[in-house]
């Protein structure tokens, strides 16, 4: 086995590319890209061969000791093919991603959603070694996860087992990025808090997360921890009702699939304790008793490393 491979985590934001050491799980070096997804698909495609190709020079590890390259992406994946079927967080549409990285550097490319990724990363080295049978959900920008069973990924017959930010939570609710409406990912992410906490701005409502705000950006994860801090009752309130609903969420997997470890990670759990506690402690009470009382939650180890970490392994986990 080469001892090398790279692992490249596409977010809707930022593209994290790493060459991973296999066999310690060490991220050798690292590059990182603005995803920039509204300059189109080939954009994004050029960024991650403009990546690969830093990465490669400055980790000085000759290509002939990389096994390959591994790509988390949200969304639905094609993974025989290698194909982004459909990313609505990065205006993705039957991307052929895998032609064209192989053919720019002739190496074995293969494609996984983004939170398959990280739990392949936290099942290794992080917060799930150890343990073969657990749910992985990252909670950004939409709310993704991953089920792992006798240490293999669940991926379902058409590959899109786990996701739970598509469960249906109220069925004349808001409208989701795929289209849906009343879906989780509508309720419990970064995304949904902030629109809440924008929506109230405009009514008129106050809050100290304004003196963070800068014209024309988002709000952050970071922005609404100092909130919290600072006991602010509408960025309070709005953490509140994403825990509520992502709390029932998790409490329908541990009731459906019963596993024995919940990892929680992303942007929202790692900066806002308070949301990460406030939601296990709702979803042992909304589960039934008994396994509720075995459930074990822990947070993601590995931080923005997960995925990478996991793209190196998606050649040795079948690839699809």
């Amino acid at each position: 086995m080469k001892r090398f491979a790279i692992g490249i985590d596409l977010g809707g934001t930022k593209i994290l590319l790493g060459l991973v050491d296999r066999q310690s799980g060490e991220v050798v070096c690292t590059v990182k890209k603005k995803t920039k997804k509204e300059k189109g698909p080939e954009k994004i495609v050029k960024k991650m061969v403009e990546g690969i190709s830093e990465l490669l020079k400055e980790s000085r590890v000759d290509k002939d000791e990389i096994s390959s390259v591994g790509i988390g992406a949200a969304g639905q994946i094609d993974r025989k093919n290698g194909i982004i079927i459909g990313a609505p967080n990065l205006d993705c549409y039957d991307l052929n991603i895998k032609q064209h990285i192989e053919s720019e550097f002739n190496l074995p490319v293969f494609v996984g959603n983004d939170v398959e990724i990280a739990a392949l990363g936290e099942m290794k080295f992080g917060a799930a070694k150890g343990c073969d049978d657990f749910v992985c959900i990252f909670v950004g920008t939409g709310v993704g996860s991953c089920i792992i069973k006798n240490g293999k990924i669940i991926r379902g017959a058409t590959g899109t087992a786990g996701e739970i930010g598509h469960v249906i939570v109220d069925l004349n609710g808001r409208q989701c990025g795929c289209g849906a409406h009343g879906c989780l990912e509508a309720y419990a992410s970064r995304s949904a808090i902030e629109k809440r906490i924008e929506g109230a701005l405009k009514k008129g409502r106050h809050s100290v997360i304004i003196d963070y705000l800068e014209s024309g950006k988002s709000i952050t994860s970071g922005m609404i921890k100092k909130s919290i801090e600072k006991e602010d009752e509408l960025v309070i309130q709005c953490v509140n009702e994403a825990s509520e609903y992502l709390s029932g969420g998790i409490a329908s997997i541990i009731n459906f699939i019963n596993p024995e470890l919940i990892v929680l990670g992303g942007g929202l759990i790692e900066a806002v304790d308070y949301f990460y506690q406030n939601t296990i402690k709702k979803a042992r009470a909304k589960s039934l008793p008994v396994p509720a009382t075995k459930i074990e939650f822990k947070k993601a180890a590995l931080g923005d490393y997960s995925g990478i970490t996991g793209a190196a392994f998606l050649e040795e986990n079948g690839g699809y």
